[in-house]
């Protein structure tokens, strides 16, 4: 594993949700962190059909053009009623036609979906989120750090906090969704619990454990 000697990075990320959450995460060990949209780096096809390789595309793009390690995450939603739909294409359930994207929307299509199989019951509507880091050099070379975190689809969207699905997300042992948690309270951190909460911080605390402490 290779260690991360430096302070400075990119988030390789276009996604303001996104960004705010990883910044929120790194801010604490004293990052100066530019995202891809602040540089003005390009954005780069996510052809990938896993998220460790949507991840990498992301990460690798950002850390060649802008010469510095880059920090990328690709996560999304897993409902194993629909099959693990939709998965690594869980932004594009959010698309519209002209290319901007609606979570209002899409969690009204996941509600739809789960309608037509009938899963009206918390235990057939078991879920996960799912993100995975990758920390890339501008030499090519990867870390990756998956986090995962188990719950079901609440039956209608609840709480304005967190961003994309969060509002539909209940994780298990909780009786508020993501939408409903304050960002500490999603995070996990609020608690100082060492198990983190949420997919993404839990993959965070991987990419710390091994890229940052000695």
């Amino acid at each position: 594993m290779r260690k991360l000697d430096t302070r400075t990075i990119v988030v390789a990320s276009h996604n303001a949700g996104k960004i705010a959450e990883i910044a929120d995460l790194i801010g604490p060990f004293g990052f100066t962190a530019k995202s891809a949209k602040e540089l003005s780096l390009a954005e780069p096809d996510e052809t990938g059909t896993t998220f460790e390789e949507n991840a990498a595309i992301k990460a690798l793009a950002s850390s060649k053009a802008s010469g510095l390690p880059a920090l990328s995450d690709d996560s999304g939603l897993v409902i194993d009623a629909l099959d693990g739909a939709p998965g690594v294409y869980t932004a594009n359930w959010a698309e519209r036609e002209d290319g901007s994207r609606d979570f209002a929307m899409a969690m009204h299509k996941v509600e739809a979906a789960l309608a037509e199989r009938s899963a009206t019951e918390e235990a057939q509507r078991t879920a996960r989120f799912v993100s995975v880091l990758c920390l890339a050099w501008p030499d090519g070379h990867t870390e990756f750090f998956r986090g995962e975190v188990e719950g079901f689809i609440a039956p209608a969207p609840r709480g304005t906090a967190g961003f994309g699905y969060d509002p539909i997300f209940q994780p298990l042992g909780h009786d508020r969704t993501f939408g409903e948690m304050s960002s500490d309270e999603k995070h996990g951190w609020e608690r100082g619990d060492a198990q983190a909460l949420s997919h993404r911080a839990r993959a965070f605390k991987l990419f710390v454990e091994t890229c940052l402490e000695a």
